[in-house]
């Protein structure tokens, strides 16, 4: 598994804005990666210094369409933590 199939992509909401100025960035990431594969994966994509990785597993939410029942999509979520001497990750630079 490669770097950038570890990282699926950012996620964008309300509380993953409020983390940006204390360097804390939220990911979707591959199901079957652990902390440090995540680190490793956030250092080399994106040149940046990494404090520590928190994960959480976001399970699917059930929805219905007339008497028919299904589950959507869940996934695993990191928030990063960058050191205080890293750099700022450049994609988010625009968001905060």
């Amino acid at each position: 598994m490669t770097n950038y199939d570890i990282i699926i992509k950012p996620v964008l909401s309300e509380k993953s804005y409020a983390d940006i100025a204390n360097k804390k960035y939220t990911f979707k990431v591959a199901k079957s990666a652990n902390k440090t594969q995540i680190k490793q994966a956030i250092e080399e994509i994106f040149k940046v210094k990494v404090a520590s990785v928190n994960t959480s597993n976001v399970y699917g939410k059930i929805k219905r369409q007339g008497k028919y029942e299904g589950l959507t999509g869940g996934y695993k979520k990191a928030i990063v933590q960058l050191t205080a001497d890293s750099k700022t990750i450049e994609f988010f630079d625009s968001l905060s």
